[in-house]
């Protein structure tokens, strides 16, 4: 169960990071929201991933979960969303002041080639 929870997020911090490094801003938004799920999960598995255990303790319970990273991963996903939501609207604003979807306001093919 470890191996296959710390790969999955392994390619989603991959995949995050590959959506980070694009040259568009919807791009770049995805990226950030995938680190930001990333970290949700991994801040998740901090907290002991025990099937059918308390998330508090009680007398006799030998196996509890942490509610700690639980409570700090809902907080997260609120955080997430608004800041996710953000950068879209920065992305649209964007958009319509420069007319192009990549990062730095112009397109590939009106860049002026590098001297060699």
């Amino acid at each position: 169960m470890e191996l296959l929870l710390s790969s999955g997020l392994g390619v989603v911090t991959a995949c995050g990071v590959f959506l980070l490094l694009r040259g568009r801003t919807f791009s770049v938004v995805l990226g950030l929201s995938l680190l930001s799920y990333a970290v949700n999960l991994f801040i998740f598995t901090m907290g002991r991933v025990t099937a059918g255990a308390p998330p508090v303790v009680t007398e006799g319970a030998a196996a509890y979960t942490d509610p700690l990273p639980q409570a700090l991963v809902l907080t997260a996903i609120v955080i997430g969303f608004g800041m996710t939501a953000f950068f879209l609207g920065l992305a649209v604003r964007a958009y319509g002041e420069s007319g192009s979807d990549h990062v730095d306001g112009t397109e590939a093919a009106d860049r002026p080639e590098e001297p060699r």
